[in-house]
């Protein structure tokens, strides 16, 4: 299979890529964890880096790369606060390994110990179905867990863009 080929599991709006920079601005590099409880458990958490202790099962989704604009791509990997890892927990991971993430945000008040509480903002997970063919080379990708990220691994970064302009760029609404 042609890595290159398989699509990303997280895609990023623009407006939750300049809310993850104002928040790096503040609190230093970042990290977010998608998990699969209810009520603000199932919404994605953002914390300082290191605060939220990643499960040796927890897949990463993707490594948000902050200087990037809308369908801009660039060859090398993100480091320090431009880099913001996404994870979701094993068990939501298998629930969902069948659609992509897209992180928006949109006007509210986040959950208690996410750092967007203040802003007036909260992360929200919306999600495209893959295709036939998208699954079959997902199915051929190997994913990272957080035992593999604390041995050092990290991943290959994607040719394709992984900033839209708005939700529906990623997960158009059928119909519309």
């Amino acid at each position: 299979m042609d890595a290159t080929r398989a699509p990303q599991r997280l895609k990023a709006t623009a407006e939750a890529v300049e809310l993850l920079r104002r928040l790096a601005g503040i609190h230093g590099a970042l990290m977010m964890h998608q998990s699969g409880g209810c009520c603000d458990g199932s919404a994605p958490m953002c914390y300082p880096d290191g605060e939220f202790i990643v499960g040796d099962r927890d897949v990463l989704l993707g490594v948000l790369d902050l200087r990037l604009g809308v369908g801009e791509t660039l060859p090398t990997r993100p480091e320090g606060t431009d880099a913001v890892p996404v994870w979701i927990s094993g068990s939501q991971f298998e629930a969902w390994k069948h659609t992509q993430l897209v992180l928006d945000v949109v006007p509210g008040r986040g959950s208690g110990f996410s750092l967007e509480s203040p802003e007036g903002m909260r992360f929200l997970s919306r999600a495209r179905a893959f295709t036939t063919r998208e699954n079959a080379d997902l199915a051929a990708q190997e994913v990272i867990v957080g035992q593999q990220w604390d041995q050092g691994c990290r991943p290959v970064p994607s040719p394709e863009p992984q900033v839209v302009a708005e939700a529906a760029d990623a997960c158009p609404v059928p119909g519309s």
